[in-house]
């Protein structure tokens, strides 16, 4: 039977939720971590649901983070709150990684979605020595900038994520897409400008410090990486953009996957429903607990 706990991990006097899930003592350990305007819960519910849950029936033993200030982390995003894009990458993802090797003693896997795997490949482009502790990532709808035209674009980034969302954000001191129902968490006004700074198209160079990314990223000796793309996602991940991003990263040891009815899976998958779907368990839920096993 799955059981499950939430820890903590302390750093700069925030509390950084982990949710630890397992069946078995022992697995191999994957830690997960979600996209903007999300949390952990993207992952897995306390009844069971989810890919963290089905990979720990795998014998799996799975850890999924909660980005300060999201999901159970403390304190929650508030007015005004002094932190962003870059503490992400450079406090909460190696703490996150440290903890988990400290507790398990063994390498883990990564697993992303949407803009959580920009974050880790900026964490592991930025602290090249973490690599030693990963033994795979993968990725589902991960896309750094958005060069594909169409209406989904024109209304999601150009209208809601370029111009409403900082514009609320300013007025009330943060991004509150939970009461605007506009996603499943909230954003702080910095991490949300800087996320809308790189969905520009523009260089993968931080924001804030100026650190080259894409330099170091090339410079990187990647893990084994599979990006996982849905054929209803047409521009918070779509595959033309993924594609851009596995050649922005320089890995040549990557596996691209588009799911779709033509490629053989049980329904034309979107950008949330490719992890939330009931058939996923049983349709490609099972070819990533193999790709895990593959690379353990």
């Amino acid at each position: 039977m799955v059981q499950q706990e939430s820890l903590f991990v302390a750093d700069n006097g925030h509390q950084l939720h982990l949710r630890h899930i397992w069946q078995q003592p022992g697995g191999v350990p994957v830690l997960m971590v979600h996209g903007a305007i999300e949390n952990g819960k993207i992952f897995y519910t306390e009844s069971g649901k989810g890919l963290a849950c089905y990979l720990a029936e795998q014998g799996f033993d799975v850890y999924v983070a909660d980005m300060r200030g999201r999901g159970l982390s403390q304190p929650a995003i508030r007015k005004n709150a002094g932190h962003g894009q870059l503490e992400m990458i450079t406090q909460d993802i190696p703490a996150f990684i440290d903890y988990v090797w400290q507790q398990t003693g063994q390498a883990m896997h990564l697993v992303a979605h949407s803009w959580g795997g920009v974050l880790l490949a900026s964490a592991m482009a930025r602290f090249p020595e973490s690599v030693a502790k990963l033994r795979s990532k993968v990725c589902f709808g991960t896309k750094r900038s958005v060069s594909v035209v169409n209406w989904e674009r024109i209304v999601k980034v150009e209208l809601v994520w370029k111009r409403l969302a900082p514009m609320l954000a300013k007025r009330k001191g943060y991004f509150a897409a939970r009461k605007l129902k506009m996603g499943a968490d909230d954003e702080t006004l910095e991490s949300l400008q800087h996320s809308v700074a790189w969905v520009r198209k523009s260089q993968w160079v931080d924001p804030k410090d100026n650190f080259d990314y894409a330099s170091a990223a090339k410079a990187l000796n990647w893990p084994p990486v599979w990006h996982i793309a849905a054929i209803k996602d047409a521009v918070l991940g779509n595959p033309v953009d993924i594609k851009r991003f596995i050649r922005e990263t320089g890995n040549h040891n990557t596996r691209f996957t588009l799911l779709s009815r033509k490629n053989g899976n049980r329904l034309d998958y979107d950008h949330i429903n490719m992890l939330t779907h009931p058939i996923a368990r049983n349709d490609h839920f099972p070819q990533v607990a193999d790709w895990l096993r593959q690379h353990s």
